[in-house]
């Protein structure tokens, strides 16, 4: 009894420390107007075991899990719901086709790169690629929503983030079968996304209307006080009902996401003060989690396992951000006639793809299962993650600016 209440005071004091923390350099990155993520990624770094030591929450703890998870299913229904439906209409090919095809030429050419710049195996490499090709919405959602870029490239980059990755885990997963000697079936990959895609759609959509029934209907509205906690409930359920019909939750917490954030279109409508309420929860709740996300993701890199690898890490990463992306950017989305993108929105485009939450989970999967290459695999993936993170997330806004794509400069 006394060995579990000591884990629990240990466990309260970290989160303390960490909420204390967090907040004084969420006010630091608010002064020097970048975004708080970056500086998160430090101050875990900072704090971790292999600085000051103050925190030590392991990544295979069930309270870092819990915070991963819920926290990167609530920052994507956030995101969610700052989407409007009139801009998607717009952008919806580019979506589709970057999501998709976009991850395999990113992974694609990553791979390559990969084999020839560490020199292992081509499956190793590969899988390595399919690791990081994916985008990160756990790290945009929050950028986008604390720069005011033009809406309906911040919204593209959103919702190019939560569905692709799907595709990502799809392929790595499929590379880990052949890596092990499993069977690969193409049109069962592709079966799989599919369906994938549709589960975790329709059941965004259903918990989605539900919820905006029972907080927004004009007859029905009987949880409208209790708004905030059917948000809570319905990304949870809307998460645990997609991955129980073995589809993408994160995609089910996004549309839930959509629907909510447009019940108007839907012909629902909250209460002034209840819209308020639920919006300032969303937001606190959404800041609280992104905190201690990424200040846990920086406490636990493991710089030992790094060490090997960080000049090759450093090099694959470069190939993604400036050869990858900017390739993949211009064949999805520059044909996408609809959409009509600037060149300036393009190579904004091109410079958005921080790799973050979801890609460290993949990487701690590889290596519980024991994959080829798996601390390799992890090795680079945390370097890509602090390199994306600190150079491409730190320079966003002036990057956006420099372009004439903040909504300020919008006239």
């Amino acid at each position: 009894m006394s060995s579990s209440i000591e884990i629990a005071r240990h466990t309260l004091l970290s989160c303390g420390l960490i909420l204390a923390i967090g907040t004084i350099a969420a006010l630091f990155a608010q002064k020097v107007r970048i975004p708080d993520v970056a500086v998160f990624l430090l101050t875990g770094i900072a704090i971790g075991p292999h600085a000051l030591g103050l925190v030590h929450i392991g990544a295979d703890s069930a309270l870092n899990q819990i915070i991963l998870l819920f926290g990167a299913s609530y920052i994507l229904f956030d995101g969610g719901a700052t989407l409007r439906l009139a801009v998607l209409k717009q952008v919806w090919i580019t979506i589709v086709v970057i999501a998709t095809l976009g991850v395999i030429i990113t992974a694609a050419i990553t791979g390559f790169a990969a084999q020839y710049i560490l020199g292992v195996p081509p499956i190793v490499a590969f899988l390595l690629a399919a690791t990081v090709a994916s985008t990160d919405p756990a790290t945009l959602v929050p950028i986008f929503r604390q720069i005011p870029i033009r809406h309906r490239v911040a919204q593209t980059v959103m919702s190019e983030s939560a569905f692709n990755d799907a595709m990502g885990a799809i392929i790595t997963l499929t590379l880990l079968g052949l890596a092990t000697g499993s069977t690969f079936s193409l049109s069962a990959s592709l079966s799989q996304l599919i369906t994938h895609s549709i589960i975790g759609v329709t059941a965004g959509i259903v918990l989605g209307y539900l919820a905006t029934i029972f907080i927004a209907h004009e007859k029905w509205a009987f949880l409208a006080e209790y708004a905030p906690v059917v948000t809570v409930v319905a990304v949870i359920a809307a998460y645990f009902a997609a991955e129980g019909l073995h589809a993408s939750g994160f995609m089910a917490v996004f549309v839930f996401g959509i629907m909510l954030g447009n019940k108007e279109t839907f012909g629902f409508a909250m209460e002034p003060g209840e819209s308020q309420k639920l919006s300032e929860f969303v937001l606190t709740t959404a800041f609280m989690l992104r905190l201690f996300i990424f200040i846990l993701l920086g406490a636990q890199v493991d710089f030992a396992l790094m060490q090997q690898y960080w000049l090759s890490g450093i090099a694959v990463t470069l190939v993604l951000m400036f050869v990858a992306r900017p390739i993949t950017v211009f064949l999805c989305a520059a044909p996408d006639r609809r959409a009509r993108w600037s060149l300036a929105e393009l190579l904004f485009m091109c410079w958005t793809r921080e790799t973050g939450v979801i890609p460290a989970a993949l990487a701690g999967l590889l290596l519980g299962m024991k994959a080829p290459g798996a601390e390799m695999i992890a090795s680079v993936t945390f370097v890509a993650i602090l390199t994306t993170i600190l150079v491409q997330a730190s320079t966003t806004r002036w990057l956006a600016s420099k372009l004439g794509l903040l909504e300020t400069d919008e006239s």
